[in-house]
């Protein structure tokens, strides 16, 4: 399989995956959450610096149905890791490329 055929195909999965199956994902709190109100100390839990950000808690704000906004946060998620990595690979790819100044010419004799 080629290079290019498998990340399309990694991304795709990638997407469907963020956006379709978490339309399916429960609503019922998490492990953390729910132990936190099983023993009773949820009450001392305190708001996130960023409880207010686009995708917080796992939705997109502005979207009325939550399932939807689930989707939409985890294919903008996908998207937005996709543009982070990438453009790390490229920048560091671009740098190592780059032919060292020291190394003598592949015709030329190497002197001591």
């Amino acid at each position: 399989m080629r290079n290019r055929t498998f990340f399309v195909t990694a991304l795709v999965v990638a997407l469907l995956v963020a956006g379709v199956a978490s339309y399916y994902a429960s609503a019922h709190p998490d492990g953390l959450e729910h132990v936190a109100e099983k023993t009773g100390f949820i009450d001392t839990a305190e708001e996130s610096p960023v409880a207010d950000s686009p995708l917080a808690d796992y939705q997109t704000t502005g979207v009325d149905d939550a399932r939807v906004s689930g989707g939409l946060a985890g294919v903008l998620g996908v998207l937005l890791v996709l543009v982070l990595a990438g453009g790390l690979a490229w920048l560091v790819r671009r740098r190592g490329s780059r032919p060292a100044s020291d190394e003598p010419a592949s015709d030329e004799p190497a002197h001591r």
